[in-house]
């Protein structure tokens, strides 16, 4: 092999990484950064959109939105004060297989951000009035999602392509799922997802000697105890649907080809590092091989963009790409030659070095930050996937320019791809 993949042979250590299960099954992680000026507490639970019940569309997403309304102990907006008083900062995030809560606080304040952050995420108020408040927040946030055009396209491709999985309708949820829900109904919802083998606390950046002995004194602790589940194996789950739909688009500015193609689930790390190298390969810088023909050579799209999307039951890898609208069967077309291209003309070594290089450096760049360790760390543990934090290089390492074209490739054909051509709505 070339120079990059030399280069990436030697695999740096990263921050030194232990695990705990605690009693209840739920998982506490640490990485020790001690040059680090801020410490990260991240508390992650399986409860993302996908564990939600039917006439529960949206109630994860919802519940986030809650959580920062106070707890029995903490008033609305009383968190937020007080984290900025440690000098710290907060945010939260809902996706598809989990949600998680994180905050940044210099390493002295960790433990009372902690008493904070878990009483927060393990007690919410749920007040009626901050209920009905919220949930207006919530229904407008939709409102805003569906005046998307963009937003659109791929909420409509994920629906045509993976109906009736959860991973088919949007984290937002429904109108009219939000408007019937209820303070009872989210209390049922948080105690049946936030249960101790659903839940995992990471903490990455300069760790305090007693911050340990806090989370085990903690109400962490008291959570009902729940086995831990193991992740979901690495074959495809997902009810994928190929086909090729056309449709118009109130206020799209371009035409849009997007496909989507099944891969493995997060748990099959190695084809996952095997779809980041391919995706390189074809759509990551000028010389990669879509860019370089359809951008650079043609000039007949504005964009196009490649990208693996790591999930539990079932990943995608998502294709888009901007065009004029009388150019979208060209680029449809000239996608599927360079695709087709991949079987008679395999990927080089000079191709593969590349794409090593740049997904290797991807990932190590991504864990400079204690926020970005604890949610690297975080997200694997919750999952069962007790992993060093630089595992995700050796996996590049399992792979070569042979063995992506013939493992991968034939998986990203267009007969696999579900595909949607997206056009703006035509004027009177």
């Amino acid at each position: 092999m070339g120079l990059c993949h030399g280069t990436l042979t030697a695999i740096p250590s990263g921050p030194l990484l232990e695990h705990r299960t605690l009693r209840n099954g739920s998982s506490l992680v640490t990485a020790s950064m001690p040059d680090a000026a801020l410490t990260c507490l991240d508390f992650w639970c399986r409860g993302g959109s996908a564990w939600e019940h039917e006439g529960e569309e949206g109630i994860a997403h919802f519940l986030e939105h809650m959580v920062f309304k106070g707890s029995r102990a903490l008033g609305p907006g009383e968190f937020d004060r007080r984290i900025e008083a440690l000098g710290g900062s907060s945010n939260a995030a809902t996706g598809f297989d989990d949600v998680h809560f994180h905050v940044l606080v210099p390493g002295q304040e960790a433990g009372e951000a902690l008493k904070l952050l878990l009483d927060l995420v393990l007690d919410p108020a749920l007040d009626q009035d901050c209920f009905e408040m919220e949930r207006d927040v919530v229904l407008e946030e939709i409102a805003q999602y569906s005046d998307q055009p963009d937003d659109q396209v791929l909420q409509t491709s994920l629906e045509l392509c993976l109906a009736p999985h959860a991973y088919g309708r949007p984290i937002l949820g429904w109108e009219s799922s939000l408007r019937v829900m209820n303070p009872n109904g989210m209390k049922t919802y948080h105690q049946r997802r936030y249960r101790g083998g659903n839940c995992c606390l990471s903490l990455a950046g300069n760790l305090q000697e007693d911050l340990i002995k806090q989370v085990l004194d903690s109400p962490l602790m008291e959570l009902e105890r729940s086995e831990v589940i193991p992740s979901t194996a690495g074959s495809i789950t997902l009810p994928f649907q190929s086909g090729r739909e056309n449709r118009r688009f109130q206020r799209l500015e371009a035409a849009r080809l997007l496909m989507i193609w099944p891969v493995a689930a997060a748990a099959d790390h190695l084809a996952i590092a095997g779809a980041d190298l391919a995706t390189t390969v074809l759509a990551e810088g000028r010389r990669s091989r879509l860019i370089e023909r359809l951008r650079e050579d043609l000039q007949i799209v504005e964009t196009i963009d490649m990208d693996v999307t790591t999930l539990e039951q079932g990943s995608l890898v998502m294709l888009e790409a901007c065009c004029p609208e009388e150019q979208v069967e060209a680029v449809e077309q000239e996608v599927h030659r360079q695709l087709q291209r991949t079987l008679s003309e395999p990927i080089t070594d000079e191709e593969f070095d590349r794409a090593l290089q740049l997904v290797g450096n991807g990932h190590r760049f991504s864990l400079e930050a204690p926020s970005a360790v604890a949610a690297s760390v975080g997200a694997q543990t919750l999952w069962g996937r007790q992993r060093d934090l630089l595992a995700p290089l050796e996996d590049l390492m399992q792979w070569d320019a042979a063995a992506l074209s013939a493992g991968v490739m034939p998986l990203l054909q267009p007969q696999n791809a579900f595909t949607l051509i997206a056009r703006p709505e035509e004027t009177a």
